[in-house]
């Protein structure tokens, strides 16, 4: 048994996924090594403080609380996004699971939280959403009627000129 704690320790420290864990008070009891990474705290600054408190920003605290005591209930959440501040107060987006923790019982003991990184992402997605935008403006604005047809022929882009 203390073998497989071991190699469950050591899987949980070195995955490529920001990994945490709460009590039943929200309180952290897990943290790894990529956890640490993305937000700029060791495990041993976070041990014990209140997760929702002290690292999500104010205006996520209540959706977070509530991912985290739905799962302390037995209702788990997938892919559920918010916001974490670094020690150096940079904003990381991160996608998260949010699993119930049971001991060898079945009782619930806290919350496991696996979490991605998705900040580049969002990035990409802010930025995508920008160009299109631009291009719209262009296409409206152009001194010169711009149409545009679809593999059918059909029109499905006039623009004020046209």
């Amino acid at each position: 048994a203390s073998r497989v704690a071991q190699d469950l320790r050591a899987l949980i420290d070195t995955a490529n996924a920001p990994i945490f864990g709460i009590d039943e008070d929200g309180r952290v009891n897990e943290w790894n090594l990529k956890a640490a990474e993305i937000v700029g705290y060791e495990s041993s600054e976070v041990m014990g403080r209140d997760l929702v408190q002290d690292f999500i920003s104010p205006e996520f605290r209540t959706s977070v609380k509530q991912v985290l005591e739905n799962a302390l209930q037995g209702q788990e959440t997938a892919n559920f996004e918010f916001p974490l501040f670094t020690k150096q107060d940079d904003r990381v987006e991160v996608l998260l699971n949010a699993t119930t923790r049971r001991d060898a019982t079945g009782a619930i003991v806290g919350v496991v939280g696996v979490g991605q990184d998705i900040t580049e992402r969002k990035k990409a997605e802010a930025e995508a959403s920008r160009v299109a935008l631009d291009l719209r403006a262009l296409i409206d604005t152009a001194n010169a009627p711009i149409f545009g047809i679809d593999e059918d022929g059909r029109v499905n882009e006039w623009n004020l000129k046209a």
